[in-house]
This record gives structure tokens, C-alpha cells and sequence, in this order.
């Protein structure tokens, strides 16, 4: 018997993206409770990237930090008849997801870093000085990275290549949260702080939750994002993925 069986884990990562996770954890015995608290939405305006992708020849780097991004890229690559990326172009992922998403379009990254995060990315961008680095993120993605460009001498665009949008909470799902669970994840500072919002919208508070979970982020950035509005993160992975995320919260188990 795994020592997750019984263990009710909320999951509120998107729906679209939760599917295996929640897979894994029923195969566990675990009980998964599924409450998206985001969701991945298209832009009413694609006139920013279409442009940038128009004129990919100019850049140095594309630098590609989720799955996401990388989708959005291609399908807009597709619909402007763009088949393939510039050979002098080199590309580089946040992420081994990212970079299995980019190589099922024929194309290897030159770059993926070790520390699954956008810091760890500058370093292997090598002497930026008057080179060109498109980045495409999110609508709410950290200024971090293009900062740290600018600053090594680098010239950063940083356009927006989809939005993440606030979603309205799942009945069934709010109701095992006030029933009690044992475990909260979050994948991203925004599943945090929309989790936040949403328990403040229907009357919970996230310091209080019935069942006294323990909080599990999938690495440094989440975790700092629930940290700064006072939450206890438990549990983090050494490895930033979900299957990492998943180990984890094993072995926060198997140790009690």
C-alpha cells in the first residue's frame, strides 16, 4: 500500500494541464481533488508576436520558458505560413517539458539549463552585448530575465504569447477543500496567488484550512510566491516538474 492512499491532494495547476498529474496520484491510492485555478487563454491581439516571429532572422535567441509558450509560438508560426526557424537562430528552454514540446515541433534547443528556472537561463545565453533575445511568455511573466538581459548588454522583446486567465472555482472542488485535505500543490506563483484570491472570495481562510495541509510548490519561484503571503512550504522538489513535485510529496510520506 503506498503511503499516499487516502491522502486527499489538491491540485491547482489548469485543467487542461492536470490530467496525468491527477493519473498519477489516483494510481497512488491518493485521493486528487481537482480545483484549477487558472487557466491558459489566447490573445485578443496577436499583432505584437505576429510581428516578432515575422522577423525571427534578426534575432541572436528565442528563449521558450513553458509549454505554453512554445504552442503559442508555433501555432502563430503556422498560421503565417512560417514553416520552419532561421538556421542562424539559436533557441533556448526553461525545462526539459519545454524542451520535449519544442523538439515535437523538429527542433533540438541549443540551450536548457540545469536549474529549471529563468535565472539559471543567462549563463548559457553566453556574451550578450548587442545580441537580440525574444523572449514569449506569459501576460504575467516575471521581469526578471529581460532585465538581466538588458543589464548584460543584451537587447530584450519581451511579447506576450498567451494569457493566464483567473477562472471561477469548481463547486465539487471547494467543497472536499472545506471538508479537509491534506495536501495543497502549486506549479506557478499565479496558481498561489489565485488560490489566495479564491478562498478569500468564498470565506476560507488559507492559514486555516480544515485538515491543516501542508503546502507543496514545484520549485524556488513558487515557493517564494507562497512564502510572501505567509504560507509554510512543506515540501519542493529537487528536480522543478511535476513528476519531481510528485516524488516529493512520496517521500514527505514516507518519512512521517
Amino acid at each position: 500500500m503506498s503511503k499516499l492512499t487516502g491522502k486527499r491532494v489538491v491540485v491547482t495547476r489548469p485543467r487542461s494541464q492536470a490530467s496525468k498529474f491527477i493519473k498519477q496520484l489516483d494510481n497512488l491510492g491518493a485521493i486528487p481533488i481537482s480545483l484549477p485555478v487558472i487557466e491558459i487563454g489566447s490573445l485578443q491581439d496577436y499583432s505584437k508576436l505576429d510581428a516578432a516571429l515575422s522577423r525571427l532572422d534578426e534575432y541572436d535567441w528565442l528563449v521558450l520558458t513553458s509549454v505554453n509558450g512554445v504552442e503559442a509560438v508555433w501555432d502563430r508560426l503556422a498560421v503565417l505560413q512560417i514553416s520552419s526557424l532561421p538556421k542562424t537562430l539559436k533557441v533556448a528552454c526553461i525545462g526539459p517539458k519545454t524542451a520535449a514540446a519544442l523538439q515535437q515541433h523538429g527542433r533540438k534547443p541549443d540551450f536548457v539549463p540545469d536549474d529549471y528556472t529563468a535565472e539559471a537561463i543567462l549563463p548559457g545565453l553566453g556574451r550578450l552585448e548587442g545580441l537580440k533575445v525574444l523572449l514569449t511568455r506569459a501576460d504575467i511573466a516575471r521581469e526578471t530575465l529581460p532585465e538581466a538581459i538588458r543589464a548584460a548588454g543584451g537587447l530584450a522583446d519581451d511579447i506576450t504569447a498567451y494569457r493566464t486567465l483567473h477562472v471561477q472555482p469548481d463547486p465539487d472542488g471547494l467543497e472536499a477543500l472545506r471538508a479537509g485535505v491534506d495536501v495543497v500543490t502549486f506549479t506557478s506563483p499565479s496558481t498561489v496567488r489565485n488560490f489566495a484570491a479564491l478562498l478569500k472570495e468564498n470565506g476560507l481562510d488559507i492559514k486555516q484550512l480544515p485538515g491543516e495541509p501542508v503546502f507543496a510548490c514545484i520549485g524556488p519561484i513558487t515557493a517564494k510566491a507562497a512564502k510572501e503571503i505567509g504560507l509554510p512550504v512543506t515540501i519542493q522538489p529537487v528536480n522543478y516538474t511535476v513528476d519531481g513535485l510528485l516524488e516529493a510529496i512520496i517521500q514527505y510520506f514516507e518519512g512521517e
